[in-house]
């Protein structure tokens, strides 16, 4: 993602209170620093971020020389983490007056605790241009690829992550509060609420600038009550490309099964719905389908003998479980292929361009496929990949391109959730936190 947004605050207001809260779902693990939250630039040696830094949370304020870095490390590329940080420089105690909140929980072990001095002034909430989703130095740089859902920033207002937040009396997960009340401050905003554009949604109107080379926003479907599934990009395999959330990817070698990845979420129970759209031509031997995960993911050569899997290999070939039949005619670049995987009955059906393979019926459960998901925990397999494929599990986009249908925004699961281009099949739902919860 090369896309970031910027504002010049026009008023320097209080530099040693603030509080920062936002969602965010990291889309790639780079080992560097190229991952920054929120910046804020006077020059190249006076700068302050928030920031991924590699895989540990970061608060930087070169000018002051304060530093403050995690132990723990943020690897998890599926669900969204709820990042606050809270300063109030006039606390007595040095390690009060920046505190960091990851999903509710305070951060307390740290490789670095460089503190700012009692009553410091930072350099955040300065009349200087701040960054969402990049850092500046004697240029713009450290542009991020994650997605964000419901950025606040308080202006003389150290908060707790309770005001954002709270934990899930069932679950004990901890989730967004949508609506959360607090006092803005004169710099204070709210911004990408529940899809929304960086117009500034509070009162104050502290709209921001787009910049980038994108210089593209896109609402997906995704967001911290309901996770949706994407490719794994820490599957196994030798050169594959992740791009757009990691719902694009690309293959240049298919002479290697380990060309291959698999979703970040499967299921063992229900019915699940998702399209794929094929987008660059391969050398024919790329393979769409579904596996058992627990063999599939220790066994991605799937060698002579492996069973649990079913793929669509185009040369028109089915294979199931290492078994080889002629099934179907590969379709041309552009189709939009159909998957819809039945747990309850142990079916999985695919299709094209909304006519499902061999007069399959998802609803009655008639011509499947195949019929061997018996057991253990299934999800989506590209294999053999030569050739590029766009996505959608329900985010509502293909690539870049927004999902519109003679309905206008596309169609939803059975629970009103998603955006598909074909009507999933009766009693289908999203593969996301939402749909395997039903």
């Amino acid at each position: 993602m090369a896309t970031y947004l910027y504002r010049t605050f026009s008023t320097a207001t209080n530099r040693r209170i603030w509080t920062w809260s936002a969602w965010v779902k990291r889309q790639n693990l780079v080992s560097d620093y190229q991952n920054a939250m929120f910046g804020a630039y006077y020059d190249g040696s006076n700068r302050s971020v928030i920031r991924f830094h590699g895989h540990v949370l970061e608060f930087q304020d070169t000018a002051n020389s304060v530093q403050i870095k995690t132990n723990r490390l943020f690897r998890d590329m599926n669900g969204w983490f709820h990042i606050l940080v809270r300063v109030d420089t006039t606390q007595s105690t040095a390690s009060d007056r920046v505190r960091l909140y990851v999903n509710g929980e305070q951060e307390t072990s740290f490789s670095q605790a460089d503190y700012p001095s009692q009553n410091l002034d930072m350099e955040f909430q300065g009349s200087v241009v701040h960054y969402i989703n990049a850092r500046r130095s004697s240029a713009v740089d450290s542009i991020a690829d994650m997605s964000y859902s419901h950025v606040h920033f308080a202006d003389g207002q150290s908060l707790a992550p309770t005001v954002f937040g709270s934990t899930d009396s069932t679950t004990g997960e901890w989730t967004i509060n949508t609506n959360p009340s607090f006092t803005l401050g004169t710099n204070g905003f709210t911004i990408l609420k529940d899809g929304n554009t960086y117009t500034d949604q509070s009162s104050n109107s502290n709209n921001w600038t787009l910049a980038g080379s994108t210089g593209v926003i896109t609402k997906i479907e995704d967001c911290p009550d309901n996770v949706f599934a994407t490719w794994n990009p820490l599957s196994p395999n030798d050169s594959i490309t992740y791009s757009n959330g990691n719902l694009t990817v690309t293959g240049s070698n298919a002479t290697n099964y380990s060309m291959s990845c698999s979703t970040t979420l499967g299921a063992s129970s229900g019915k699940y719905y998702w399209e794929m759209k094929y987008v660059t031509a391969g050398n024919g031997n790329e393979c769409i389908g579904v596996a058992n995960f627990d063999r599939y993911e220790y066994n991605q050569n799937m060698t002579s003998g492996t069973t649990g899997y079913v793929s669509l290999r185009w040369d028109g070939e089915r294979q199931i479980n290492n078994v080889s039949t002629t099934y179907f005619t590969p379709p041309s670049t552009g189709a939009i292929l159909m998957c819809a995987m039945d747990m309850d009955n142990g079916k999985v059906f695919f299709g094209s361009n909304g006519v499902w393979f061999g007069s399959g019926n998802p609803v009655t459960g008639a011509n499947p496929t195949a019929d061997i998901l018996t057991s253990g925990t299934w999800g989506g397999i590209l294999r053999y990949l030569s050739s590029k494929w766009e996505c959608n599990f329900g985010n509502g986009y293909f690539g870049t391109t927004e999902i519109t249908t003679n309905t206008g925004t596309g169609f939803q699961d059975a629970d009103g959730n998603g955006r598909f281009f074909y009507n999933p099949p009766t009693n289908f739902r999203c593969l996301s936190t939402k749909g395997l919860n039903q």
